[in-house]
């Protein structure tokens, strides 16, 4: 195809989800009716079969889980001796996260977000904050080392991302990792969320701050996809490095 119609088709792609909108509260409503379907049993493949090229042989790393529910992943690397902060809007998917994980945790305001509250394991190896993500920053959690981004990128509202990554870009410390799990389909077909996030969305959003390397490309495509209208669904799993200064 002609570079011409190569763009023409992008724009409709993009088009066809870029003013799709979920306010906090329908996230809140799906956690409420535990339409959580996006929630794994199981530490995510893709994570543990790249977990060494986010850590690089560092021990005790700080990582980073932008909305991060209730991922069992929290509480695999929490084991291995590193430190997790998480991000996420419902109360009750943070409470579900530490009862699953037999965890005691305490209750804290955060006096830099009105309203917010983090929860934190008794151990202090796993801090969970209730607030708006883009009302978190470095000043209120520090930067971190690792980051790891399943369902964030590609659950928030299209318009939002150049915020999104703005905001990641500023949490990550000059060694961080960051790797980010993407999903690619026919956006015409699915209105999202998750929402389509291809390889050019991730350049142009991370391009400028980061080194991008495509590590894993899998056929994802299950039978509830059906019911999505889709015939296929592709995951990519991407690491990003600061580019040096």
């Amino acid at each position: 195809p002609s570079k011409t119609s190569t763009l023409i088709h992008r724009k409709e792609e993009m088009s066809a989800q870029e003013n799709r909108v979920m306010a906090l509260s329908e996230w809140e409503d799906r956690w409420q009716e535990g339409k959580t379907g996006f929630h794994r049993s199981e530490v995510h493949n893709l994570l543990e079969s790249n977990l060494d090229k986010v850590v690089c042989g560092r021990n005790e790393v700080r990582f980073f889980f932008p909305l991060c529910g209730k991922a069992v992943d929290m509480k695999w690397l929490a084991d291995m001796g590193h430190t997790v902060v998480g991000v996420e809007i419902s109360e009750k998917g943070i409470k579900q996260f530490f009862a699953e994980q037999i965890l005691a945790f305490n209750e804290e305001p955060v006096p830099a977000i009105p309203g917010a509250k983090v929860f934190k394991s008794t151990d202090e190896k796993i801090s969970i904050y209730q607030c708006d993500l883009y009302k978190f920053s470095s000043t209120v959690g520090g930067k971190f080392g690792g980051i790891w981004d399943r369902g964030a990128l590609v659950a928030i509202n299209p318009y939002d991302r150049q915020k999104y990554a703005t905001l990641l870009m500023s949490l990550m410390n000059n060694d961080c990792r960051y790797l980010v799990d993407t999903l690619e389909y026919n956006p015409e077909l699915y209105k999202g969320p998750p929402f389509f996030v291809s390889e050019e969305d991730v350049k142009n959003l991370f391009g400028g701050g980061c080194d991008i390397e495509l590590l894993e490309s899998v056929d994802a495509f299950e039978e509830k996809h059906k019911s999505w209208g889709l015939g296929s669904l592709t995951e990519k799993v991407y690491l990003l490095a600061p580019k040096a200064q």
